[in-house]
């Protein structure tokens, strides 16, 4: 389990303003537009984690990313790590026939400027290096395992925009594949107006300089090698399906209690408090609260959840059952297997901290990896998001 916490951080301040969230900007994904091949201001992320594969290609537009080109595929990288420690031969298969499309993609809109991470199960398996190795053979792609910290910052740094100007206290929670993210931010402390910007310069490290700008405080972070793909595995042997949900709940709960602002949430009532959730549960969550039974991205993304709204689709997704939830187009083919060790994680972060105002962010990894990118070339405008 990965955790620093910054040299001054201690138990966070009480907050004092309530929470207006800001709306969304708007947003171009998943939507191609016609780009020029050879393009010079284009840039690639691509993210393999423990279970998908998935790649943007976009232009810096203002202050906001303009994706050209998209590809997700659930890869199931993971797949057996939990038991053997190492990454089986389908697996990889599977990866780099995907990894393949990729390079397609990249090679067609000729991108030179690209970060293309693995996290978890890369990070975990005994043969990471061989399978990087057979990916750069076959497909000239070079992959960068990336440390939780970086995971950690990349995640926040893509949720920026969906931050309100008034929010004191920020949680930002990214529900991986093979891991789950949760940093803690204090942004009581800069102007209402530069918060989200405040955010996005936390892409160069936690602990930074506030000489010249105000800076968001990490309180604390956690990097808990739990997610929806490993805890899934670590009680596949439990037959009934609400037994199976609540250990799975009750076990990630249990991790919490390293992470410092557990330890006082119970006792503190939180104005001014933010979640934002960023993954592929969340915005499954959010799809199946709204019905819709063709994904829609726009009407996802930045979409606020109370906890007893999140509780009422959990407790939809067990009456279900598993055969029922294989049948439920909200759900999708490629989440059903997955949705309820991702409910269990979400289901015990808002025991810890119950809020009305939990903010979906359909992005991540990917776009805080753009955003990052960008920001260092200084190809993005300065103006607000």
């Amino acid at each position: 389990m990965a955790r620093r916490k910054p040299p001054e951080a201690g138990r966070y301040p009480r907050p004092v303003a309530p929470v207006t969230p800001a709306s969304p900007p708007p947003v171009t994904h998943p939507g191609a537009v016609p780009v020029r091949p050879g393009s010079d201001d284009l840039y690639a992320a691509l993210d393999l984690g423990t279970n998908s594969c998935r790649m943007l290609i976009a232009q810096p537009k203002g202050s906001q990313l303009h994706v050209v080109d998209s590809f997700s595929k659930s890869v199931q990288l993971g797949q057996g790590l939990e038991g053997s420690g190492r990454l089986s031969r389908a697996s990889m298969a599977r990866t780099v026939g995907a990894l393949k499309i990729c390079q397609r993609k990249l090679d067609k809109h000729n991108v030179r400027r690209m970060r293309l991470v693995a996290t978890e199960a890369c990070r975990r398996a005994t043969n990471a290096a061989e399978f990087i190795a057979v990916v750069k053979r076959e497909t000239g792609l070079t992959l960068e395992v990336i440390e939780p910290e970086e995971e950690a910052r990349l995640a926040v740094v893509s949720c920026a925009p969906l931050v309100s100007t008034k929010t004191e206290q920020l949680l930002v929670v990214d529900i991986g594949g093979g891991s789950t993210e949760l940093v803690w931010i204090d942004l009581s402390r800069v102007p209402r107006m530069e918060r989200p910007r405040a955010l996005m310069r936390l892409h160069a490290g936690f602990d930074q300089d506030d000489s010249v700008f105000p800076r968001a405080k990490v309180v604390d972070w956690i990097s808990i090698p739990l997610g929806v793909a490993t805890l899934k595995d670590m009680y596949d042997d439990v037959a009934d399906d609400g037994a199976r949900f609540a250990l799975m709940s009750w076990f990630f709960e249990e991790q919490l209690a390293a992470f410092s602002p557990y330890d006082d949430a119970a006792d503190q009532a939180l104005e001014g408090f933010q979640i934002i959730g960023t993954s592929g549960t969340v915005t499954t969550v959010a799809a199946s609260h709204l019905g819709l039974r063709r994904y829609d991205r726009n009407k996802v993304d930045g979409l606020r959840m109370t906890s007893h709204q999140i509780d009422q689709v959990i407790q939809d997704y067990l009456t279900l059952g598993p055969e029922g939830r294989r049948r439920d187009p909200r759900i999708g083919r490629d989440r059903q297997t997955l949705i309820m060790s991702g409910a269990a994680i979400l289901q015990a972060l808002l025991r810890a901290w119950p809020t009305d105002r939990l903010s979906v962010a359909d992005r991540g990894l990917r776009e805080g990896l753009l955003y990052a990118q960008m920001s260092r070339d200084g190809a993005l405008d300065d103006g607000p998001f």
